[in-house]
């Protein structure tokens, strides 16, 4: 018996029937930049289908030579496997990057959704690949949203188009997460200004995939504010650009190491030198001090879509472990026969969680993407505003609890494969490597957690949430009228929801009066949400597909009663957690040493 790694295989009619069932994606034909474009299956899958053939014969098949030969630095040059760099141009310069984008800079003008489906298969396919035209869309997205027009002219259609590509670059040696103590510097020089500084973990840094690099940079002027007040953002080009787009003179900017790291070896992680000589040419974006802020256009979006990474590993793994357990023989039947490991009912209940999962976080990820397109196009005012709100909320929800989900769903995934998950050989164990770092980048999850806690519910003293509450509520009662035989699984939501208002409220009177007591319960409150979240869709496709007796229908009405029986507990459990009043960050004397 060999062990190779399996094929992907994009999941097309799960990505379609989500997008037209739960998600409504034909409600977007009533706004006006979609009012002509046809969301049939039939046309939903002649977009996506070029999209999973590049990722299925492309794509996929770098991803084991990625993984094992990675990228490394020598004389000064980064080079990668070349089935990586040949499957990256090929992404690149196919301009799926412009899916989403505006057509005024060159790209397809489609809804965000269709994005996200995109990115799930370039995800699923290669996460180490996928990291490059994630942040060069981020970049695009922050540009178009804060730079001038010539700015936006001179770099933007490039990017789309693939052949430049985009960097964030906030860390530094001395500032992971707290970007208040960045200490790369700024200093006018005319039309221009001069940087001077270090940058660390900076993801598709350098290669040469592409004709140049647009690097988004944080730094101070010499006479900023103290904390992240004083931030600035710049567009550092690897190679300089002259006034008719054509590439000059290189830049004062170069990759100096490479981090050697668990997972995602295809991409090369960079430490970033800026100004080793007479200083990195950088041009302001929008006005001094306000970095931050614009950056987080950026940084919002890459959430979004690290959040569709836990996603995207969590399907990759669960496809390779279900054609392991149907494969591998252990045991035997009464008769004497041969059994897969797939008729063993602890196999089955993993197999059975990836897939409950796995159908809950396409749901959340797709219905909001929707939601986000609303937001940027809907024709009423507070329609977007509402829509706004909603994503703001969502957004660290997605990034955190997919995320940790995706951890979940690639550990069973070698547990399926028995004492074969943790050879190398097999592959289990590289869904697992590669989605570890989807928790901490971009925001760790305790950052994420706090971002819910904080800026989404306290600030608005949970209107956001509110209006979340009220829509679950009225999926219950158009359910319960139209479905009564799914009166206990309306009753579970219900009883879930119900929960979270509790949880909400304690959190909002506890931050007024013990902030830290409040923060402390910060990540139950994140998880609890994504779990009741995920109960709302299982209900509501059960609902969908009440009568449906098709084979497809009742496999996925199967793995939304799994979620609601064995999945939606797990919200108690963090509720509970949360409400406790035990200070245990206070008590024990080593936590504080």
């Amino acid at each position: 018996m060999s062990y190779p790694n399996l094929p992907y295989t994009a999941p097309l009619d799960d990505m379609i029937f989500t997008l037209r069932t739960l998600a409504g994606i034909d409600q977007l034909q009533a706004l006006a930049p979609f009012a002509s474009q046809d969301f049939s299956a039939d046309a939903l899958r002649e977009i996506l289908q070029p999209a999973a053939q590049l990722a299925e014969q492309s794509v996929a098949p770098s991803n084991r030579i990625g993984d094992s030969q990675g990228a490394r630095l020598v004389d000064g040059r980064v080079e990668l496997a070349a089935e990586v760099a040949q499957a990256l141009t090929e992404v690149l310069r196919g301009g799926w990057i412009g899916v989403s984008m505006p057509t005024e800079v060159g790209g397809f003008g489609l809804p965000e959704c269709l994005g996200t489906a995109v990115t799930e298969m370039w995800n699923s396919a290669n996460m180490a690949l996928a990291l490059n035209p994630i942040l060069t869309s981020g970049a695009a997205l922050a540009l178009i949203a804060h730079a001038s027009p010539e700015q936006i002219e001179r770099y933007v259609p490039p990017m789309v188009s693939g052949e430049w590509s985009g960097t964030m670059n906030l860390t530094e040696p001395a500032a992971g997460s707290d970007l208040s103590r960045i200490k790369t510097q700024a200093v006018r020089q005319g039309d221009h200004y001069r940087l001077r500084g270090q940058k660390i973990f900076i993801t598709w840094g350098d290669h040469e995939v592409v004709d140049n690099i647009v690097h988004l940079v944080l730094a101070r002027t010499p006479d900023a504010p103290a904390g992240t007040r004083g931030i600035s953002l710049f567009i550092v080009p690897k190679f300089l650009v002259n006034g008719d787009g054509s590439l000059g003179a290189a830049n004062d900017v170069r990759c100096i190491s490479l981090e050697h790291k668990l997972g995602i070896h295809s991409s090369p992680t960079c430490v970033m030198s800026f100004g080793d000589s007479e200083g990195a040419i950088g041009y302001l974006v929008g006005e001094e001090n306000q970095g931050l802020a614009y950056l987080f256009t950026m940084m919002n979006e890459a959430r979004l879509k690290v959040g569709l990474q836990g996603l995207a590993i969590a399907e990759g793994a669960h496809q390779q472990a279900l054609a392991y357990a149907r494969e591998r023989v252990q045991g035997s039947n009464p008769g004497g026969q041969p059994l897969p490991i797939l008729r063993h009912l602890d196999v089955q209940r993993m197999l059975l969680t990836q897939r409950a999962l796995i159908q809950a976080m396409r749901s959340f990820a797709y219905v909001e993407a929707i939601t986000t397109d609303v937001a940027h196009h809907g024709q009423d005012p507070d329609v977007r505003a509402t829509a706004q709100r909603r994503v703001d909320l969502m957004v660290p929800i997605i990034k955190g609890w997919l995320t940790e989900l995706g951890q979940e769903v690639a550990n069973l995934g070698v547990q399926i494969h028995g004492g074969m998950g943790f050879i190398e050989e097999t592959g289990a164990a590289q869904w697992l490597r590669d989605v570890r770092i989807a928790a901490i980048y971009e925001g760790t999850n305790g950052i994420q957690a706090l971002d819910l806690l904080g800026r989404k519910l306290v600030r608005d003293r949970g209107l956001a949430m509110g209006e979340w509450l009220a829509l679950m509520a009225a999926t219950e009662s158009e359910i319960l009228s139209e479905n009564p035989g799914l009166q206990p699984e309306v009753a579970r939501l219900a009883s879930a929801r119900e929960q979270l208002a509790l949880s909400a409220e304690h959190l909002l009177h506890r931050a007024a009066d013990d902030n830290d007591g409040a923060q402390a319960g910060a990540f139950d409150f994140m998880m609890q949400c994504g779990y009741v979240y995920g109960a709302w869709q299982s209900l509501r496709l059960l609902a969908l597909l009440h009568t449906d007796t098709s084979v497809e229908a009742q496999s996925r009405k199967v793995a939304a009663q799994f979620y609601l029986d064995r999945i939606l507990p797990r919200a108690q459990q963090h509720a509970q957690a949360l409400l406790t009043d035990a200070a245990y960050w206070r008590d024990a004397a080593w936590l504080s040493e």
